[in-house]
């Protein structure tokens, strides 16, 4: 028999994050625990544990509760290897050496043992209050971090020109960033008060952010029908 099929053959690589292909992020765990999002694995192979992450704390589940910011994880430990995804979007690397990034929670797909989380305010006073990227998630620490964009992002230069982004656009920065929210009185005027797009996040100082083009996909809640054997952990 012939076949084409040889050219998806499993990517051989000695990183523990991989990308299979722009879309599906391979994970070769020994003997350590990774973070992913709930129901984001697709396939496994080896000796392979799951379990229900929680939120690690009394003080980041309160910040989850009020902010409604973070995405759920599930825990990933044994030996063998995983293969993660969700819905086919665009999956990104990012290694932190002693470093830190803050993302949109929502895009956050896995991270690696070494990696500590938490939930940061954006601040804005009432402009931010009223902005869906208030809140986000900051990962900091050494390891891998895999992200998800809708689509290819845009890397933009923070520290050459003033830098605004739609709040669910923006989905990674560096750490050496600092974001605020900004109101454009104008633009609201323009398109009408039913519209996000008057408030956007101000980004400054030395560094990256990230930008998809898209405001994000609807979230489909976990533990739905079809949701699969760990899409329904719970939460």
């Amino acid at each position: 028999m012939q076949s084409t099929l040889g050219e998806y053959q499993e990517t051989q690589s000695t990183e523990s994050f991989a990308l299979q292909n722009s879309k599906l992020l391979k994970v070769r765990l020994d003997q350590i625990t990774i973070q992913a999002k709930q129901g984001a694995m697709v396939a496994y192979q080896g000796d392979v544990s799951f379990e229900h992450a929680g939120t690690g704390g009394m003080g980041r589940m309160l910040k989850k509760a009020v902010s409604g910011e973070g995405t759920t994880l599930m825990k990933m430990s044994g030996t063998g290897e995983v293969f993660l995804a969700d819905t086919a979007q665009d999956i990104h690397l990012i290694k932190l050496e002693n470093d830190a990034v803050t993302c949109n929670g929502k895009n956050v797909l896995a991270f690696d043992a070494g990696i500590e989380w938490d939930i940061q305010k954006v601040q804005g006073g009432a402009a931010g209050m009223m902005a869906g990227g208030l809140f986000n998630m900051s990962l900091q620490g050494s390891g891998w971090v895999a992200i998800i964009s809708d689509g290819p992002p845009v890397l933009l230069n923070t520290g050459d020109a003033p830098t605004f982004a739609d709040p669910q656009a923006a989905i990674t920065w560096s750490s050496g960033v600092a974001t605020s929210i900004k109101t454009d009185v104008k633009l609201k005027n323009l398109i009408g008060r039913g519209s996000g797009e008057s408030l956007q996040m101000a980004f400054q100082g030395a560094g990256w952010v990230l930008v998809q083009p898209s405001e994000g996909r609807p979230v489909v809640a976990a533990g739905g029908g079809g949701g699969g054997v760990l899409g329904n952990l719970g939460s």
